[in-house]
């Protein structure tokens, strides 16, 4: 993998990777709502076009964030999940879950509660609980 970053700055290098409006979104899909289909990340609500949602599997797939495979019992479609440096973007996506609850929630009144997905209790567990329910996840789908 080569990657032409725009700077020696961690911050830009990890956007160069992750920046885009649905990357997150997309590793946020597969780590908390165990997606991993194609149809699965279509039907999200932000709405992702076929087109640019094909691009961005591509993209972290190309970047190890992902990887795509079939499943041992079905050989027609493909899977796609996160690799060990995908699940570690839980702690960023946590971190924007709580950013956005402090700061935009006055803008968008209809942003799920952190206290709905036990956020608000401790965040080292809970992110510790996301990557562990993931892995348990995957094991549970090929083993």
């Amino acid at each position: 993998m080569r990657i032409n970053f725009r700077s020696k700055c961690p911050v830009a290098s990890m956007l160069d990777i992750v920046g885009d409006k649905w990357s997150l979104l997309i590793v946020r899909d597969m780590l908390v709502q165990g997606k991993k289909t194609f149809k699965d990340f279509s039907i999200s609500p932000e709405g992702i076009a076929p087109g640019i949602l094909s691009s961005r599997l591509k993209w972290l797939e190309e970047n190890e964030l992902i990887t795509k495979q079939k499943l041992p019992d079905n050989q027609k479609e493909n899977i796609y999940l996160l690799t060990e440096k995908g699940i570690e973007l839980a702690p960023i996506i946590t971190e924007v879950i709580l950013w956005s609850d402090k700061n935009l929630r006055q803008y968008n009144l209809e942003m799920f509660s952190i206290s709905d997905i036990g956020l608000n209790q401790n965040k080292i567990k809970f992110i510790e609980d996301i990557q562990e329910n993931y892995k348990q996840f995957v094991h549970s789908l090929i083993g």
